[in-house]
């Protein structure tokens, strides 16, 4: 069969004179496609395509031709160097009926040397020449493909800058918009220190701002945005804020532009300014014109000069913008003011009056963008809910959509209530939410012992105006089934546990009650202590004659007091948390009496809990990374390495390295994040300390992989998303334009994710689906690629840190070496030139025996020597093995004696 059709291919193909018959095209695509068809059959089909490649055949089975040879090379990689070459000669050739098809051969030339780097050397003769005849060709796709395709060209970037200037003239709109998306890819992609050649670039974006065609103003947005801030950025003059300002306001200026796309491009770019004054801010909020911006201007470009904007043309802004009649416009305005609240805590109190009517919006999408935008301002402190906000806030927790009303749920959970009608209402509006929607209970019950906890004395007050529902009916019955009853139980045992401090007057019988439906709350309290820590709590307040809210400082071993029975084990088989173990451990040592081992075990506890603490705010962090914030996140990094360098014992030492490990992660992150955001940062600091940062992040991921061992499976999936993200961020920087050796890596580690993803029945994150969407429409292979940097960002910038809750089996492999009696007092003697034994203490952590150790010594590169150690010599455990040994070392150095430098350095390598 496979050579029948084989047959018939080649019949049609060699009997054709000037058109191709489609049906032997499809024969021959048939063929191609099926994985089962043999070499034989497509070396001849090869053969049969290559010899079909004639000028002056019929363009369109040229067309279909040159695609059918891409994908026999995508497909059959040994035969992409023949299929090359031969594209290549035919592309050559001088005498094209069509000159359309020269720019096909050209697209099937970079797709293949995209592939095989071995290839691109090749591509000498279509230098810049070719590219610049083949722009100024009338065909308009011809024109739009080899602009939108000028990074894979190599084109220098000030010839190309050139280029894309000159088309965003062209009559045609699609050749303006792609000129335009080409000058903000470059933005992104080189450093450019010309001011002349960055205002000319705005300017003439500027100008397209004004275009008839819908596609050419959204694109001349985006340049605008771009390289605006690249020109207030090259500013040295004292009014770099007035330029920053200008350039808001001349956005500002095209929020009622009467297509929606442009709308939504221009509320989009009015979040990504950084740098605004708080009363253009405080204007946008605002159709009267405020008093402060009466008669002021400021500087901008206009018609190729400096110019002066009118400061009224941010007045109601985001008025507009909000109350727009297309919910696409409504999100994108939602989302400009969640990212510039930051810039405003004023801004943001003000803005906050708008969102409420938002939060009423027919569009889901806008209500969980406006819900989003609230918990932003929470976590930044920005969030300062009034108490004629809360009605309108209270009713998205009985928004009819579930997703709606989790996150209402979340941005209450952090929210800080200013007085106890607030907290009233709020817990009526929990309660409401549990009364209508049952499904939502462990939820609710979660965010009532958060605020219960967040709120103590506002909690104490409300239960005890409310204890008579808790108590039983005249008729003795309890009313637990009900999930009102329950969640007031939840809101009494959390108030205790407030840091604030008020004497508690909740009746011991209270947390009898709790104690009845202990499986049922246990989930509400799990972020502080588990079931059977919350049993011994329960236990031991319900047998108080006092409760105070002091008493039980989870910090404090008192608030603690063994019970009678043993705590029961968790029957469902759930993995605890560390800090919950950890506390888990202290309730049993205490019930052993062994004031030691309590001692020990509480200092376990304080080390989960703070350890659990840091990498949960870590995650919060990340908005900080990304709006560049990095001296206010490396300022936290500090304190919390600070905090966690004070455990130094324990059974969760390997946890703290681990962590330890992490923020020395995240803070290389935040170092590389702000050069890739700020082409100002890249040039004051050079490209080479970029590069010095990406190996040491490469560095210290590759010692979290191996150095640390227990990590679940996905724990182990964060991980590999970190080295993902590393090799994605080497491949956008400019220095590493071509760096084959990464992409293998990053292929490498992408297929080990897939591996855990289908072996764990994970459901891949949103970073790794856009990767494998990103790597499918560039067309990458493992031999290496021909890339542009921009091609990897949309993927950089949906990367986010997962909340990393790791399992008490973490170990950390490590080996301690100690030499005896050596330093500068006593020097270790030596005869120079005659072997000497050095004694070595060895202690090894975590390494099995089943490992191979070698110790390494060297005094340079040229002294360096290595000595096997047989496991046998090493006592104890498989988690502690020590070993004293005398190492020989034979290449003495000329010295006396080994000191500092002279005593050779040495490693234990596993």
């Amino acid at each position: 069969m496979e050579q029948q059709l084989l047959t018939k291919c080649e019949q049609h193909l060699n009997e054709a004179t000037a058109a191709v018959p489609v049906e032997a095209l499809s024969l021959a695509r048939s063929l191609v496609t099926n994985p089962s068809t043999s070499e034989s059959t497509i070396s001849s089909l090869f053969e049969t395509l290559t010899r079909s490649l004639h000028p002056h055949r019929d363009p369109p089975s040229l067309h279909r031709t040159l695609s059918l040879l891409s994908d026999l090379a995508a497909l059959r990689p040994h035969l992409s160097h023949p299929i090359f070459h031969s594209v290549r000669s035919f592309s050559l050739l001088r005498d094209h009926s069509c000159i359309h098809t020269l720019t096909v051969s050209l697209s099937v030339l970079l797709s293949i040397a995209e592939s095989d780097q071995a290839l691109i050397s090749s591509l000498g003769e279509f230098s810049e020449g070719l590219f610049l005849a083949q722009c100024f060709l009338p065909s308009v796709a011809d024109r739009c493909w080899l602009l939108s395709n000028a990074e894979r060209f190599r084109i220098r970037p000030h010839v190309l800058v050139t280029v894309l200037l000159g088309f965003m003239k062209d009559p045609f709109p699609n050749v303006r918009r792609v000129a335009l998306d080409g000058l903000v890819g470059l933005s992104k992609s080189v450093v450019v220190e010309d001011r002349d050649l960055v205002g000319s670039c705005y300017f003439r974006a500027v100008e397209l701002l004004t275009d008839m065609e819908d596609c050419v103003r959204s694109a001349a947005v985006r340049v605008v945005t771009q390289w605006g801030q690249l020109l207030v950025a090259l500013d040295q003059d004292s009014n770099k804020r007035d330029w920053s300002d200008g350039l808001f306001l001349q956005l500002c200026s095209l929020v009622r532009d009467m297509s929606v796309k442009v709308r939504v491009e221009v509320f989009d770019a009015l979040g990504e300014i950084g740098m605004v004054s708080e009363d253009i801010l405080l204007q946008t909020l605002s159709k009267k014109l405020l008093s402060a911006m009466k008669d002021k201007n400021y500087p901008g470009l206009c018609s190729g000069k400096p110019c002066e904007i009118r400061a009224s043309d941010a007045a109601g802004v985001f008025l507009h913008g909000l109350e727009d009649e297309f919910c696409e416009v409504r999100r994108s305005a939602c989302h400009s003011l969640q990212t510039l609240s930051i810039l405003s805590a004023n801004f943001a109190g003000e803005g906050l009056n708008l969102l409420m009517d938002v939060l009423n919006d027919d569009s889901i999408v806008v209500r969980l963008q406006a819900l989003e935008t609230m918990r932003c301002m929470a976590l930044f402190d920005r969030l300062k809910v009034q108490e004629t906000h809360m009605h309108m806030f209270i009713s998205t927790l009985v928004d009819m959509n579930a997703t709606v009303r989790s996150a209402a749920r979340k941005v209450l959970r952090i929210t800080k209530l200013n007085d106890i009608l607030m907290f009233k209402l709020s817990v009526d509006g929990l309660l409401e939410n549990l009364e209508m929607y049952p499904q939502d209970e462990a939820d609710v019950f979660y965010v009532l012992s958060n605020i219960g906890r967040n709120h103590g004395n506002f909690a104490l007050n409300i239960i005890e105006g409310v204890s008579e529902e808790i108590e039983p009916s005249c008729d003795k019955k309890l009313g637990f089934d009900s999930g009102r009853v329950a969640a007031l139980l939840v809101l009494a045992i959390s108030a205790p546990l407030s840091h604030q401090k008020r004497k508690c007057s909740i009746p011991p019988r209270i947390f009898s009650y709790a104690v009845t439906l202990l499986g049922r709350i246990s989930p509400a309290l799990s972020d502080v202590m588990d079931q059977d820590t919350l049993l011994a709590y329960l236990s031991r307040c319900s047998r108080s004659t006092v409760v105070s809210a002091a008493g039980f400082d989870l910090h404090n071993v008192k608030s603690l007091q063994p019970v009678e029975n043993d705590l029961p084990y968790n029957a469902s088989g759930k993995m605890f948390s560390p800090a919950e173990m950890q506390l888990q451990q202290v309730v049993r040592c205490q019930k052993m009496g062994g004031t030691r081992k309590v001692a020990t075990a509480l200092v376990d506890y304080q080390v989960a809990k703070s350890v659990n603490l840091i990498l949960e705010k870590v995650k919060d962090i990340w908005q900080l990374i990304q709006l560049g914030c990095t001296s206010d996140v490396l300022k936290t990094l500090r304190s919390w390495k600070e905090e966690l360098s004070t455990f130094t014992s324990g059974s969760l030492v390997d946890a703290v390295a681990f962590v330890l490990q992490f923020l020395r992660i995240v803070k290389l992150l935040a170092k590389i994040w702000l050069k890739f955001i700020s082409p100002r940062k890249l040039r004051c600091y050079g490209m080479g300390h970029l590069g010095l940062l990406l190996v040491k992040l490469d560095g210290n991921l590759r010692e979290m992989r191996y150095k640390f061992i227990g990590l679940s499976k996905q724990e182990g999936l964060h991980v590999l998303e970190l080295v993902l993200l590393s090799h994605i961020l080497s491949l956008s920087s400019v220095e590493a334009y071509c760096d084959g050796l990464t992409v293998e890596k990053l292929h490498s580690t992408l297929s080990q994710v897939e591996f855990l993803h289908k072996e764990g029945s994970i459901e891949p994150s949103n970073f790794v689906i856009q990767l494998k969407k990103s790597l499918h429409e560039i067309g990458f292979s493992t031999d290496g690629s021909f890339y542009s940097p921009l091609l990897f960002r949309k993927v950089v910038e949906i990367f986010s840190l997962d909340h990393f809750i790791f399992s008490v089996k973490l170990k950390h492999i490590k080996a301690e070496l100690d030499v005896h009696d050596n330093d500068f007092e006593n020097p270790f003697h030596f005869v120079p030139g005659l072997p000497v034994g050095i004694p070595l203490d060895i202690t090894l952590y975590n390494i099995s025996r089943e490992n191979r150790l070698w110790l390494r010594l060297a005094v340079n590169a040229a002294l360096t020597e290595f000595i096997f150690l047989d496991f046998d010599r090493f006592g104890g455990s498989n988690q502690i093995c020590k070993s004293s040994f005398v190492a020989p070392f034979y290449k003495t150095p000329k010295s006396k004696v080994f000191h500092n430098e002279g005593l050779p350095r040495y490693g234990v390598l596993v």
